[in-house]
């Protein structure tokens, strides 16, 4: 496809009406950290079920400060008392136990006095104090969770709490990821005069589980037709989304728009007014989704965070987080032609540029928290701007 760069905003639209939601499966509690709702949690019953206590003293009927009391039981969790007291009774009651029906209060024990038999309540006791109403944190019925959050710890304590033992959750896409280049070798070998340790398929594939994919594989290609196709062909088989970097331009050693054409991989885009990753590449076969990002590090990255996490929270049903933004600590100077987006550190809602820029600077990426998107034009963005932000983690 020719033409001039898409902006991101179309390159971003066109990525996303690709994209099919992935079928949902059931997944264990324990299981379930980290995965995305497909369906609404609904609470199948009032969570506390009944009045409980919210602090260990005695319950009692309302009465005045002064009120002296006959100790006639006790109520434990999960152990209510034998029977309710009446007028100038009182039981002794743990925190989360019954509070039996009426108009009981609860006196904390610190502002109790007497012995086991007998004791003096030094406060009033007004009717409802210190107990949590039944329904008071969970309605019967209510939905509680709804389909497309991520489950994070409170959200599975709450979906247990209403009375599940498994959610249903979007099945996680299966992602493989390949990385072109014969100067390419694997972490901690020996390197030869102008070859690199390949930090791509590290990266990439570590941005893959985190953003909640299912990685199949992690593959290099050489820079021949043939690898490539070889690669790319293994990665395709099976997988929902296939990401593969380098190679994408239009050099004499640059294989992956050819190899996918011979694959059947339709283009949908190629080229992005955006800097570092103009050269992105985005096309289909079938079902799957197929990236080809550039080569270089950063460029790799920032690509996958604009538009592969998008597509790969879409096939999930998220739901997207609301935009941040911050204030430029310092000027920047804008690109006339394509929007840039700058690692940036955030400190107290001003972002400041982490280092150099290059698309080849991967330790700048690592010491920023996010990516402030300068849009395209003539000058400089003044200090105390407003820039849009894009989280670089999850």
């Amino acid at each position: 496809m020719s033409g001039p760069p898409l902006d991101v905003a179309a390159a971003r639209a066109i990525v996303l009406g690709a994209c099919r939601p992935l079928p949902a499966e059931p997944v264990a509690i324990a299981d379930a950290l980290g995965r995305t709702l497909a369906t609404d949690v609904v609470a199948a019953a009032d969570v506390p079920g009944t009045d409980t206590s919210a602090m260990d003293g005695i319950a009692a009927l309302p009465c005045p400060a002064g009120t002296r009391l006959s100790v006639i039981g006790e109520a434990r969790a999960g152990h209510p008392a034998l029977r309710p007291p009446s007028g100038g009774e009182a039981i002794r009651i743990s925190t989360g136990a019954v509070v039996p029906d009426g108009p009981f209060g609860v006196l904390q024990q610190e502002l109790v006095e007497g012995d086991a038999d007998e004791v003096v309540a030094t406060e009033e006791i007004p009717e409802g104090r210190n107990v949590r109403r039944a329904g008071e944190d969970l309605r019967a019925g209510e939905v509680v969770l709804e389909a497309g959050r991520v489950l994070d710890p409170a959200g599975l304590g709450v979906a247990v709490a209403a009375g599940l033992a498994q959610v249903s959750c979007s099945r996680r896409p299966r992602v493989a990821i390949v990385a072109t280049g014969d100067e390419l070798k694997a972490p901690g070998e020996a390197l030869a005069p102008g070859e690199l340790h390949d930090s791509n398929l590290a990266t990439l594939s570590a941005l893959a589980v985190a953003d909640g994919c299912e990685l199949t594989g992690a593959a290099k290609a050489g820079d021949s037709l043939e690898a490539t196709v070889d690669a790319l062909a293994g990665a395709l088989a099976g997988a929902d989304l296939v990401a593969c970097s380098g190679g994408v331009s239009v050099g004499p050693h640059d294989h992956v728009k050819p190899a996918l054409a011979e694959l059947g991989a339709e283009e949908l885009f190629w080229k992005v007014a955006l800097k570092p990753g103009k050269p992105t590449w985005f096309g289909t076969r079938g079902e799957t989704l197929v990236f080809g990002l550039p080569g270089n590090p950063v460029s790799a990255m920032v690509t996958w965070i604009l538009f592969v996490r998008p597509a790969v929270d879409a096939v999930l049903g998220r739901v997207p987080g609301p935009a941040a933004t911050a204030l430029l600590a310092e000027p920047l100077t804008r690109n006339p032609a394509r929007d840039e987006c700058v690692r940036v550190r955030i400190e107290a809602g001003r972002a400041t540029a982490t280092g150099p820029q290059g698309s080849h600077v991967l330790s700048s990426m690592a010491l920023a928290d996010a990516l402030a998107v300068v849009p395209r034009g003539e000058g400089e963005l003044p200090a105390g701007a407003e820039v849009e932000l894009v989280a670089i983690g999850r």
